[in-house]
């Protein structure tokens, strides 16, 4: 792979406009040398100038600024080509400028300008990385402080009923980071810093006062710390808090110190994942600007990349070490403290290890879709050769089963499109695990959903191949029992492996998908976290799985499923409930919706959402209305209502989920940024979601089956359509969740401290 497309695979995300533009660069490049060969074609051969030789046979040195350390010569000689220089002065803090001592030359205008673009480049990789050592610095010094009130939590509550406690055991064991007022100018050398038993860096000289002010943590800090109170996570905990006074007594006791230290251990991992990305940061910009320079060099047949990549040793990116010190204190203090000293267990915690692609993974993907498409041809073989879309039992198998398999049908469909999902996520650089919040090296890729899938279709196809009779017994004048329980069994299996405990079939991914759901089916009693939004938004697309489950409860249990015949749409309590099931999804985004208004943000735009969702309420339940009861009335009511449903959530879909129609942005009618890079996949994909909402105007228009298709059949139909819509809305709402995060430098979750410092007015004075 060349370097410009591993250069761009391995960037954050997030971070993509900070890093080098190298493919600019790389384009002035070939300007140039387009030019050069055009002057070397027009000019013919003339004598050798003395000197040349000798350049162009350094043009094949092998540079290797990124190691260098010797400085550059500052007398000039007739080989110099560029001056770079710093206008603050300071080769660490100011803007860098270069200065291109060939003008008069032949093409040094495209050379002038690749330099301005070098210097810009060079300077925005720069501030970028200052600005987020600063932040990371400042993040060490919080988390210092929240490790010393941990250590002194810890012994206060295994020292209980203890009188005197060792000022030695209550050291500054938070110090994972020595920092002073200017950490920028922190020397390491061996001759003054030494590392002590507990990670600390602390000061050697012989002076006296380089220990000074170095206190020791004791028991009395934990008289100004409070622990912060959590956003409640559980129903119960939401409830009190909502009816009782959040403020409550200071308890220090063992299952505060399990809590506090699950806190502080996520919010290392973190931190140290933070300092992994910053330095592959600037790894990548140093290697980058060596590569170019020595593409600069080939092509312009000069020797400048020495000076070039001895002022990018100098500065700021390429000379400070704060990350590799702040890596080193966090993986030490990280192993003590939260690893029991075993180093091997703590660097797997904070270094997990990538996911490997097992080639039995790809052949039973491989194994399981040819299944799939072998059942498939089989049935409808089948289906031909016993003239089954003509026979008798037609009627009563599209009544009764068929709905018991099609929720099978829309399972599956909506997994291979939340694989094709995943699989477009990957390939347009939209960092979806992040979004999602998955724990690291445990996301599903396209493959793996995919896997799914193709194993719940062969299952379901295999259930029915084996109850296809479509005439019962003559003399039994029933269906073969077993065959009939076919369908449930089939549901009990699915349901036995999404909850099967044991760690198999991709049980992180099985538990998150429950956890979500546990959340969302409680809402509004839990924080509204995006998985939970996103899965709630999913269940609304599956309105006709929820009724598929409701006629399971009804056809087994009040049904004579052995004659195949039910009394379902003649009981007014299935009535209820087909409506009622149907609410539900919608209702739960209404109070998700209700929460983050009331609770969380107060942001005016989620009771504009929540509106939505109480519309598209109306439009279903004037929809299911009007099927049970005929009328003009009930119509022309549920019509004007699921019209207006559909301008409102076509409207939410494009503007505001997907960010498009905005008309002074830089593609017109669509965003500033864009992932894709076909503009009219946009225009398609709003064109598309416009027609495949108004899948209701079937029912509305009372078109409940077609000449080659039963109504059941046409039901599912519907069902697939908007299966698919939902899909395409997957892609591009986290498209412009992701881009939202790139505008913001967003590549990193916000992880809650378990402790805050307060200090007395009194102590503050004295201490003055």
């Amino acid at each position: 792979m060349k370097f410009g497309k591993e250069f761009v695979s391995q960037m954050v995300p997030e971070w993509q406009e900070a890093y080098m533009n190298y493919n600019s660069l790389k384009s002035i490049l070939k300007g140039i040398s387009k030019f050069k060969e055009k002057n070397e074609s027009e000019t013919p051969m003339a004598s050798t100038p003395k000197g040349s030789l000798k350049r162009r046979l350094t043009l094949y040195r092998a540079f290797s600024g990124l190691n260098s350390k010797q400085g550059r010569s500052s007398s000039k000689n007739e080989d110099e080509v560029i001056l770079v220089r710093s206008e603050g002065g300071d080769d660490s803090k100011g803007l860098y400028q270069t200065m291109f001592l060939k003008p008069s030359e032949d093409g040094a205008e495209r050379e002038l300008l690749f330099f301005k673009k070098l210097d810009f480049e060079f300077n925005k990789v720069n501030a970028f990385y200052r600005k987020m050592v600063k932040e990371v610095v400042d993040e060490a010094e919080e988390l210092s402080k929240q490790m010393n009130f941990l250590i002194a939590f810890r012994i206060k509550v295994d020292k209980v009923g203890f009188g005197n406690v060792d000022s030695n055991e209550i050291s500054s064991l938070t110090s994972f980071m020595h920092h002073v007022d200017d950490a920028e100018h922190v020397e390491m050398s061996n001759e003054s810093q030494f590392n002590d038993e507990d990670g600390n860096y602390v000061a050697q000289t012989n002076s006296k006062s380089s220990t000074e002010g170095f206190k020791p943590a004791s028991l009395e800090i934990l008289d100004h710390v409070k622990i912060n109170v959590i956003t409640p996570e559980t129903p119960v905990s939401t409830i009190k808090g909502l009816l009782l006074s959040s403020k409550s007594d200071q308890t220090f006791s063992k299952k505060e110190l399990r809590k506090a230290d699950v806190q502080l251990s996520t919010a290392l991992k973190e931190f140290y994942h933070k300092l992994r990305l910053l330095k592959r940061y600037s790894f990548l910009n140093l290697l980058a600007f060596s590569k170019i320079m020595k593409k600069y060099d080939k092509v312009s047949s000069r020797n400048a990349s020495k000076d070039y990549l001895n002022t990018v040793d100098s500065s700021y990116v390429g000379s400070s070490d704060e990350v590799n010190r702040l890596m080193e204190r966090v993986e030490h203090a990280f192993i003590k403290h939260f690893a029991n000293g075993n180093h091997r267990k703590g660097m797997n915690t904070l270094r997990p290890t990538a996911k490997r692609e097992r080639h039995r993974k790809t052949f039973l993907l491989g194994l399981l879709t040819g299944c799939s498409i072998a059942l498939i041809i089989a049935l409808i073989i089948l289906i031909h050769a016993r003239d089954i879309l003509y026979s008798e039992g037609r009627t009563k198998y599209m009544d009764n089963i068929f709905p018991l398999y099609s929720l099978f049908g829309y399972i599956v469909l909506h997994m291979i499109i939340y694989s094709a999902n995943t699989y477009f996520w990957r390939r347009f650089k939209i960092n979806y695990p992040f979004i999602f919040g998955f724990k690291e090296g445990t996301e599903l890729g396209y493959r793996e959903v995919f896997l799914l899938s193709s194993g719940l279709a062969v299952l379901a196809l295999a259930a029915v191949l084996s109850n296809l009779d479509m005439e019962m017994d003559q003399r039994t004048k029933s269906f073969s029992a077993f065959t009939e329980l076919v369908p449930l069994s089939l549901v009990i299996v699915v349901l036995v492996i999404t909850f099967w405990p044991l760690n198999i079939i991709y049980k992180s991914s099985r538990f998150f998908l429950i956890k979500c759901a546990f959340r969302s089916i409680c809402a509004p009693l839990y924080k509204v976290n995006f998985p939970d939004n996103f899965l709630a938004d999913q269940l609304t697309s599956q309105v006709q799985a929820f009724r598929s489950l409701e006629f399971y409860v009804c056809y087994y249990f009040w049904g004579d499923f052995k004659t195949r015949s039910n009394k379902c749409s003649e009981s007014d309590v299935y009535k209820a409930f087909y409506l009622i099931v149907a609410i539900i999804p919608f209702w739960i985004r209404f109070l998700q919706c209700l929460r983050r208004l009331l609770i969380e943000e107060r942001n005016t735009m989620h009771g504009l959402n929540g509106l939505k969702y109480i519309s598209t309420v109306v439009a279903l339940v004037m929809r299911t209305t009007n099927e049970f009861h005929k009328g003009m009335g009930w119509k022309i009511l549920a019509a004007s209502s699921s019209g207006i449903a559909t301008i409102v959530n076509t409207y939410w879909d494009i503007v505001i989920d997907w960010g498009l129609l905005r008309r002074d942005s830089r593609n017109p009618w669509l965003r500033d940024k864009l992932s894709v890079p076909y503009k009219s996949v946009y225009f398609l994909a709003m064109v598309l979601n416009v027609i495949l909402r108004l899948a209701w105007m079937q029912s509305v228009l009372g078109i409940k089956e077609a000449p080659f298709l039963h109504r059941t059949a046409m039901t599912a139909l519907v069902a697939s359509l908007e299966i698919i819509r939902r899909g395409i809305w997957n892609f591009f709402r986290l498209e412009n969740e992701h881009l939202n995060n790139v505008g913001n430098y967003r590549a990193f979750k916000s992880v809650p401290l378990p402790f805050n410092y307060q200090v007395d007015d009194d102590e503050d004075s004295s201490d003055t």
